[in-house]
């Protein structure tokens, strides 16, 4: 296992889980990969910026390697209730104050164009405790008007956080209302010109935006979604998105996968903290190696699931089925360090008990998977009318999150639908679902649990 060799700086590892037996004629080799982060420094208890170069603030008034952009809807229908926006300013105001000495930020407008409210010039301020009264005063002056258009808003948002020489880049994007005022392919153009180049949490206030466009965008930018249904509830969850904006210590960390000859990709998915399937966004990077992003990191643990297809061996052969990296890229585009590092075997074997077995935790997130995917089949059922095969998919919802012990999403789904017996999946629509309680079990709906230990 490779490591970094700064002590102030988090250390990499990364533990694979599998059944690596096989029958005869056997070719798919699943894995789970467990990639943890710890031990990086803090000042102040929260944790320090490391850049490409293996830098790091080391005392007061040095410049954090980290910039923040926050994207607050101010779009007409923040006005309604007059409170939304209020809580808005106050929630944006709360996030600045979480900001740490010395990290670059802006705090932009949106409506159906994008205007800086603060510093202004396509500038960063610096965060220091004068910056964050003037930023504070700035925001009183946000009133509600106009359309939405987010695009813009993440484009001035890419713009001023390229400005900065900086590792961490990170956006904080909130929304009311659907993206009324451009193209979904001009939204997706956009998002595809900032994957890569910085994060961006995404938060739905209230009950009329969208629970794709917001999801999407988070996923896109491998940030977090969630939906705030009481506007007075977003100065605590500015707080703690910012928090954990601030913990981020590694950025454009990448999980590579180098695979033998005759060896196929099945496909490469995070499976916790949340569920998001990282396959299509492979880059080539050199003969049979593929990397898969995996965005910034703090001192955190995430799961991924990798299946591969072996060729087919007789019993008793062995071989490497994939290498599994952590890679984070060299500043200039040099050797990138190889951070940690994980195998994945394949044993072909007559003993018929080992070759059926399932690895706990492929079953596992296996099952976390499916639960995803029912919810949202069974919500788009539910909306287009088609209530048998709702109760069926919702119903198997019920049945995947009891039995995996997932108590969230089980307390979500009470709210949609009456459980009969939740070990079997029976179930009975609600006649009546309130908005924010279907929008909050869809917009969580990939939330997963861990193995049980």
């Amino acid at each position: 296992m490779a490591n970094f060799s700064k002590s102030s700086v988090p250390r990499f590892s990364v533990d694979v889980y599998q059944n690596a037996y096989l029958p005869e004629g056997g070719r798919e080799v699943n894995a789970i990969v467990t990639v943890t982060s710890t031990g990086g420094g803090t000042t102040g208890g929260v944790p320090l910026a490391r850049s490409a170069t293996g830098a790091t603030p080391s005392g007061p008034g040095q410049r954090a390697d980290a910039a923040v952009v926050i994207m607050v809807d101010c779009s007409g229908s923040m006005d309604y209730p007059p409170t939304k926006m209020r809580n808005a300013r106050d929630a944006t105001a709360a996030a600045v104050d979480t900001l740490r000495d010395g990290v670059s930020f802006a705090i932009v407008d949106g409506t159906h164009v994008a205007r800086e409210v603060y510093p202004g010039g396509g500038r960063l301020a610096v965060a220091d405790p004068q910056t964050r009264e003037q930023a504070k005063r700035a925001l009183r002056a946000l009133s509600a008007g106009g359309g939405t258009a987010i695009g813009t808003w993440l484009r001035l948002a890419d713009r001023l956080l390229a400005s900065a020489d900086v590792t961490i880049r990170h956006g904080i994007l909130l929304t009311d209302g659907r993206n009324e005022h451009e193209s979904a392919a001009d939204l997706k153009a956009t998002l595809d010109a900032c994957a890569g180049r910085f994060t961006c949490d995404a938060r739905g206030v209230g009950t009329d935006w969208e629970v794709k466009e917001v999801t999407g965008i988070a996923s896109a930018l491998l940030g977090t979604a969630d939906i705030v249904a009481d506007p007075a509830g977003l100065a605590e969850d500015f707080t703690r998105m910012m928090e954990n904006a601030m913990g981020k210590e590694v950025a454009d960390v990448a999980l590579r996968m180098w695979t033998p000859v005759g060896v196929e990709i099945g496909f490469v998915k995070q499976v916790a903290p949340t569920v998001e399937d990282l396959t299509p966004r492979r880059t080539e990077a050199g003969p049979r190696a593929g990397d898969y992003p995996t965005g910034s990191w703090g001192d955190e643990s995430r799961d991924y699931h990798v299946c591969v297809r072996v060729p087919e061996a007789g019993i008793g052969q062995e071989m490497l089925a994939a290498r599994i990296s952590l890679i984070l890229p060299a500043p200039g585009g040099g050797t990138p360090e190889v951070l940690s590092q994980g195998l994945v075997r394949a044993v072909w074997t007559d003993d018929l008990s080992a070759s059926t077995s399932i690895n706990p935790q492929v079953a596992h997130y296996t099952g976390q998977a499916e639960l995803a995917l029912v919810i949202q089949e069974g919500l788009n059922a539910r909306k287009s009318g088609d209530f048998d095969s709702a109760t069926a998919k919702l119903g198997r919802a019920v049945q995947l999150a009891a039995s995996s012990g997932n108590a969230d999403t089980a307390k979500l789904l009470s709210k949609v639908v009456d459980v009969v017996d939740a070990a079997t999946g029976t179930v009975r629509l609600k006649a009546k679902v309130a908005d924010a309680d279907e929008m909050t079990l869809e917009t969580r709906s990939t939330k997963t649990v861990r193995v049980k230990k």
